[in-house]
C-alpha cells in the first residue's frame, strides 16, 4: 500500500454531490479514486476492494477516534462484513461500524453530517 500523504485533500468535512466512474464530487471539486472523510479534513484513501479494509488503512479513524461516534464504509458495489477483530478494535475506541455499498453510504453520511453527527465516511470509489 502506498505511503500516506501528510497533505489533506481537503482541509475540512464536506457533502458528497456526486459519485460514480471512480471517482467523487464534493466541495466543488472532484477526486480520483477512494476517499476518506473525517470531521476535519478529507484524504486520499488507497483503498480499492472490501479486502483491504483493515486498521492500517484506517489508521486515521483510529487517530481521530475521540470526535467520531460513527464510521461509514461504502465497500463500493460488494456487500462486505467487516472482520470481527476489526469491528472490536473500533468498538474498543467508542466508534461504531457500519458498511454498506458506497452509494447508500454517501446518502447516510451526508443526512448525519447534514444533523451534525460525529460521523466519519471511509468510502471505496465505484465505477
Amino acid at each position: 500500500m502506498a505511503q500516506r500523504s501528510e497533505i489533506p485533500h481537503f482541509p475540512r468535512t464536506a457533502a458528497i454531490d456526486a459519485y460514480g466512474k471512480g471517482g467523487f464530487y464534493f466541495a466543488d471539486m472532484s477526486h480520483q479514486g477512494s476517499l476518506l472523510f473525517l470531521p476535519d479534513a478529507v484524504w486520499g484513501w488507497d483503498v480499492t476492494k472490501p479486502e483491504q479494509i483493515d486498521r492500517y488503512s484506517l489508521q486515521r479513524v483510529f487517530d481521530n477516534a475521540n470526535a467520531i461516534d460513527t464510521l461509514i464504509v461504502g465497500t463500493g458495489a460488494d456487500v462486505w462484513i467487516a472482520p470481527r477483530q476489526l469491528r472490536e478494535a473500533l468498538r474498543g475506541v467508542n466508534v461504531v461500524l457500519d458498511t454498506m455499498q458506497t452509494g447508500p453510504a454517501i446518502r447516510t453520511y451526508n443526512i448525519m453530517i447534514g444533523e451534525r453527527r460525529r460521523v466519519a465516511a471511509a468510502l471505496i470509489a465505484v465505477p
